[in-house]
Order: structure tokens, then sequence, then C-alpha cells
């Protein structure tokens, strides 16, 4: 006979019906609660079959059409039930509970609670509920908020009406942009079908086909289209309303040596390529810089790994002029700069995307690059990052700051890696460039083995490319027993800079992180550790290049503070000997050395005009045809497609302008969390001249009992604050509630940061 545990002794006088495939998991909870009465036993069942009455129940919800119920409202109501065989009434009474809980917490009002879950679901891209499905979510949050009858009818009305208004007005929206869409296509296609080939140049300008040629490679003749052809060639398209244009000055040009360029021709809504391009003026960027043009500049570029002291030079300069400007990649390094600069004695502003805090009297000014004030003559500028020319997505906005940056004396401060590029925008502006190189001031030295999780200790940082490794690197290492801070992309400058302070105090004594930590935050880091050595870089998974090695690594062995960096990878990870070949390596040049630019207002109002057209998709899809050739020797066009999808999604919004639309097109969203979706609902709502509310994450549970979900849903409405703010810096009228969104900003970094405190097993670890 088979000998049988105390535990499933227990279990069997409990006398419950027991299924053979429950009772491995059922012996494994009973046993931690030894000695078990029935109690214990019926406790741990409950446990065991809770499992299945959470599939359960998201099948009930599905069947029933309840897209708003989430898989944590589903653990919520089958966590209340102490029943071993519920029916299904039961789970459903006890989800509803669960539901009532979680929309009162949306807000204070069924109002408030109806916009949250409808904006959650279209965030989530569950798409817009339809009108029964609308109407029976807002029945449901009638009885959560237990409305009586006459105000349940009234508040089912008010939404209704409203839910019909929006839905109108968007598909109003979208019906208007695509017709804009299809017009600009039609208008482009009619203008390629009126190009005519190199073969009828010289009977439309009088001319040989010698004298084409030679016009051509003077830039006098306008290339409309070059079209790639085989072996290597290209065919050449011409517009032949252009080239009437121009037919006059053929006279002229055949006396002359070296004949000047047309100036601006042809202008109605089938302007040609050519004549786009000269209004763009994209091939000739640095002329759009009158201030900084009419300055006698001088640059300095200062190179040097991280750790030699680049901020510290170029700091005391600015700290000396009488009046200047600091510029970083980051609103958390602009905030640095104000206070270095304030420390010295410099009264100093700020100014960043989504905020202004001006100081009296002050003359000096930290700002993130995108906020460069090209029209304020200073003494002396800074430009940190550099080699943040070579982003797809920010180096324009460096080039412009390089370029545009209107001070006698600018100092660039980047990796060696950027020397390439800022040498090309100072021969393109004419300005002298005197180099500075730098050596780091202590040995940073690659760890000859790999590093098990279980040797991390105090003063390690270990960096890992997604947020959802980040915490599960911190969950481990907090069962582990290890005080963990952690700083990754997702969390406000203000938690990141809690976190940080929190390691350097000692609070924390490992550091776990994305590649966040590579930009800024001068941190004590004895070693760096890589998770992994290689990352998702928004196309595919690839190995870390130089730079990254040596900037992430880099922040190992703060000066003064440890006589050297070492850096290493995390056991299984990858090879020390990557590592050690990386920070061998000399500084890799650009793939492309020409630097990056991007079109400003100015520059899409003049093309609007030149086109004759209203559709910012439009402009900006000729801009991305027209004003710079791919094989412009000097400049590439930036990335345009997030731009001309925010254009796409809100061209037919009544109400607004086109340079209007176009500062929506400039607002930082995340596509991933469709932003352009959000961004097209707050602009139908500012055309309408009706005030958009800042976003809230509504009530949050105590910080030691949130899980991730609420942590990340407490993210992504932080920002979405920044979003909201940024557009309520440029449209004030429209985002007027700036005090309540600074409100609730502030009372989520409090909140996040007090569940990233939590160092006992948490909700996270889960």
């Amino acid at each position: 006979m088979r000998a049988i545990s105390p535990a499933e002794a227990a279990i069997l006088a409990a006398g419950f019906a027991i299924e053979s495939r429950e009772m491995p998991a059922l012996i494994r909870r009973v046993e931690r609660r030894m000695p078990a009465d029935a109690e214990a036993v019926h406790a741990a069942l409950v446990e065991v079959r809770r499992r299945a009455w959470i599939a359960r129940l998201n099948d009930l919800a599905n069947r029933a059409g309840r897209p708003w119920v989430r898989r944590a409202d589903n653990e919520r109501a089958a966590g209340a039930i102490a029943e071993l065989e519920p029916a299904d009434a039961t789970l459903l009474a006890a989800l509803d509970a669960a539901l009532a809980q979680r929309f009162r917490a949306l807000g204070p009002t069924p109002e408030a609670a109806l916009e949250a879950v409808t904006a959650d679901l279209a965030e989530a891209g569950t798409g817009s509920l339809s009108p029964d499905r609308h109407a029976a979510l807002a029945a449901e949050i009638a009885a959560a908020f237990g409305l009586s009858a006459d105000a349940a009818v009234d508040f089912l009305d008010r939404t209704g009406a409203l839910e019909t208004r929006r839905r109108r007005e968007q598909r109003d929206a979208e019906t208007a942009a695509r017709e804009k869409r299809r017009a600009e296509v039609q208008r482009l296609r009619a203008w390629e079908r009126s190009l005519v080939e190199f073969r009828a140049v010289p009977g439309l300008l009088g001319c040989s086909e010698k004298e084409a040629l030679r016009w051509i490679a003077e830039g006098l003749l306008p290339v409309a289209r070059r079209i790639p052809a085989k072996g290597g060639r290209e065919k050449w398209e011409f517009d032949p309303a252009e080239l009437a244009l121009l037919r006059p000055a053929v006279d002229g040009w055949r006396k002359q040596a070296k004949p000047a360029a047309p100036a601006v021709v042809g202008k109605g809504s089938r302007a040609g390529n050519a004549a786009i391009a000269r209004v763009a003026a994209l091939d000739r960027y640095a002329g759009h810089f009158a201030t900084a043009r009419a300055l006698d500049r001088r640059l300095t570029l200062i190179t040097g790994p991280t750790n030699s002291g680049k901020s510290h030079t170029a700091l005391d300069r600015l700290a000396a002029a009488e009046c200047g400007m600091a510029l970083a990649p980051l609103r958390l390094l602009a905030h640095e700069f104000r206070e270095a600069l304030t420390t010295r004695g410099v009264p100093t502003s700020l100014s960043t995307g989504e905020e202004r805090m001006p100081t009296p009297g002050a003359r000096h000014l930290a700002a993130t690059v995108e906020m460069c004030p090209f029209h304020l003559p200073v003494d002396v500028a800074l430009i940190d990052e550099a080699q943040m020319l070579g982003d797809r997505d920010r180096g324009a906005a460096w080039t412009a700051a390089i370029m545009g940056a209107p001070a006698r004396n600018v100092f660039i401060l980047g990796a060696p890696e950027s020397a390439t590029l800022v040498r090309r925008i100072a021969t393109l502006c004419g300005d002298p460039l005197e180099e500075v190189s730098l050596e780091r001031k202590s040995p940073l030295v690659a760890a000859k083995a790999a590093v098990p999780l279980a040797d991390l200790r105090a003063g390690d940082a270990l960096v890992a490319f997604s947020r959802r490794e980040v915490l599960d690197l911190r969950a481990e290492l907090v069962r582990r027993g290890k005080r963990v801070a952690v700083v990754y992309g997702a969390l406000s400058p203000e938690v990141r800079r809690a976190e940080a302070q929190r390691f350097r105090d000692g609070d924390a004594e490992i550091l776990v992180a994305t590649d966040a930590i590579g930009m800024g935050l001068n941190l004590p880091i004895r070693r760096v550790v890589f998770s992994t050595l290689r990352k998702f870089d928004g196309e595919g998974r690839r190995e870390l290049n130089t730079q990254e090695v040596k900037q992430i690594g880099g922040r190992a062995g703060r000066y003064g503070r440890f006589e050297e960096g070492v850096v290493s990878v995390l056991a299984g990870g990858g090879s020390p000997e990557f590592i050690r070949a990386m920070l061998n390596a000399p500084p890799t040049a650009p793939e492309d050395p020409r630097p990056l630019v991007q079109p400003d207002a100015d520059i899409v109002a003049a093309v609007a005009q030149e086109i004759g057209s209203d559709s910012l998709f439009g402009v900006l899809a000729r801009i991305k045809r027209a004003v710079l050739r791919t094989d412009d020797p000097n400049y590439r066009l930036a990335d345009l497609s997030q731009a001309m999808a925010v254009a796409s999604a809100i061209d037919g919004v009544a109400g607004l302008s086109l340079l209007e639309r176009w500062t929506y097109a400039l607002c930082p969203v995340d596509e991933r969390d469709n932003g352009v979706a959000r961004l097209a609902r707050w602009a139908i709502e500012h055309g309408a001249a009706r005030p958009i509310a800042p976003p809230s994450a509504g009530r949050l549970p105590p910080p030691e009992r949130a899980g991730r979900e609420e942590l990340e849903r407490a993210e992504k409405t932080h920002k979405r604050l920044v979003a909201w703010r940024w557009l309520s810096l440029r449209f004030p009228s429209a985002y007027p509630d700036r005090a309540e969104a600074m409100a609730e900003t502030a009372r989520l970094d409090r909140w996040i940061e007090d569940v990233l405190r939590q160092h006992r097993k948490s909700r996270l670890v889960a």
C-alpha cells in the first residue's frame, strides 16, 4: 500500500471532491499550512481553482462583448470567491463588484470614469466601441456609482449624445483628410505625367544638347525627377512649365562664362520640385539661421569619453560670460545645467518642451536642444552630447542647434564619434573650428569573466534594454534580499533623479537601468554589468556598437570615488571579450557623414504657398519628395514618417490652420502607445473650440499593493501628461487646466517613486 504524506492525509480527511489533476498543486499548498484542518484545506483548494475561474471569467466577458474587462478585474473577482464550485452567476457578481470598484477609482464622477475607460480602450488599440457597447458600458458605470433610475437615464442620454457627436466629428475629419490626400496624390500624379525627358529640353529652350547638359551641371536647369536606371545611370525628367519660364534667360546664359543661378520661378498649384526645393532651401540649410550667420562665430569641439570632464570645462566658460545658453538632450540634463550655473552664482532660466521657469534678471538659459532660441544673440553657447547628430529621430535638432546657435563662442561637447559631422557642419557654416580632445580621468577596463547574478554587490549598475527586463531583474534581486534602485525611459526625470539619489546615498545597493543612464546622471558606479550584449533598436535585435558600449560602460569608475571603472556582462549574456574589443576599438566614422535636416514652420508655410495647398500631408509629401535630392552632397532629410502620420490623421480637422496642424505633428508622442490617435482626438476638440482636460490616472492603490499593471498605467498617464503639457504651452486656450496637469504629474511622480522604493517582495515581483 502506498504511503501518503501528512498533507495528503489532511486533504483526504477534509472530504472535499478533488480531481486528480488538482492534487499535486493542492498538496504543495497544504504542506505550507501544516498542521492543516478542513478550513486550511478549503483555502488551499480555492487557490488551486482560482486560475480556472479567471479563465472562465475571461471567456464570459468575451462572450458578453465586454472589452473593458481586464485580466486584473478577473483576478480581483476570482480572489473574492470562497466557494469551491461557484456558478457563473456567482463569478459574474464578483466581477461586477470588481469593475464597480475600478470604475469608482477612475474619477470622482461617472462622466470622468466613462471618459477614462473609453480612452483606455482606445489607447490599447481596441478601437471605438459600437453605440450599443458604449451604452452598455455607460449603464455599468451608472450602476457602479449608484445613480438613481432617473439620474441613470439622464446620464445615458447625455453620454450617448456626446458619443454620437464625437463619432460624427471623427468621421467628418477622416473623410476630409482622405479627400485632401486624394487631391494631393492626384495633383502630384498630374504633375508627374506632365514631365518630359531630356531629349525634349533643347526644343523647349531653343538650345543644343551640349548647352542643356552644361546648364544642368551648373544648376541652372532644374531636374524635376531622377529615376534610377540600369548600370548606375539615371533617367532625368523635366517640368516643361518651369523650362518655359527659364527660356528668356537662355541668351544671357550664353554670354556669361558662369551664369548666376536663376531666381525662384513658378508659383501655383503645379509648382515644380525644383521651385519647391528653392523655396525650402534645405540644400542651403546653414543660411536659414540669419542671426547665427550675422555673428562672427567660433566653434570649439570638446571630445572625450565619459568621465573626461567635458561639461565642467565648458560650464566654467559659460558661467564667466555675460550671457549664454546651455542646450541639453534631456529635460533632466537641462535642469542639471541650470543647477550647475546657479551653484556658480549665475541666475539661469529654464526652457523645455513642456515647462518654462523664468528667473528674474537672468541672462543665461538652460534648455533642451529643440528649444534653442535662434534669434537671441549671446556670448557663449554650450551644446551637449553632439554624437546625437547621428540619431535618426532627433539628429536634425542637433544640426539646427549647432548651425543656428546665435553665440559668438559655441562649445560643442560629445563623444569622439561626433567629430566627423561637427567638422562638416563647421565647413558648411563657414565657421572656424578648434578641436580639444580630453582623456578619461580614470581607467576603464573590461572584466576578465562574466558576472553571476548572485555576485552583484554594492556600487554595481546592471544594464538591460527593456522596461520589462529591468523590472524582472529588480524583482529577482529584491527576492535575494538586495536593495535596488531602477532607471528606465518611461520614468519621469523627477523619478529618475530620485532613484539616482537613492543609489548615490546608499539607500539602494544596486542600480538596475536601461541605457537611459548612458546620457547624464553622474552616479558613483563601481562596475557596469550588461545583462545582454544585444538590443532591439526599433527594427530588429542587433549587437551593441562601439559607441554604446563606451557610452554606457563609461559610467563606471566615478573619478575621485573609484580608482578604475570595470565593465562586464552578466553570466549567459555574452562574451567579456566582446566588451574588451569594443572598449579598445577606435571611434567609428558615421555611415553617412551628411548632417540630418528637417523643415520648420517657415519652410512648411513657404512650401504650402508655393504649391497652393492647405494639406499638411501634401506639403510634407512634397518636401520629402522634392526639397532635398537623395544624393545631395551636404545634407540628408530627416525621417518625417511620424509627422506625416500625425498630418494624415488630423488634416481633415476643421478649425485648425496649417501651422497649428504642423505644431501637432511636432508633439512628442509614442506611436506604440497610440499617440497619433490620441492627438487626433485632442485636435478635433481643439478645432471645435472645446477645452481638452488633462489625462488622469484616477485613484491609485497604496504603493505597497501596486502591481506591474498599475505601475505601467501610471507611467503611460505620465507620458500622456507630457504631451498635454507640451501642447498647453503652445495652445493655452485649448489646454487651459495647466495647474491641474502639473498637480497630477507631481502626484504620479510621488506615487511611482514610492512604488519603486518598496524593498520587500511585492506584487512587482510577480
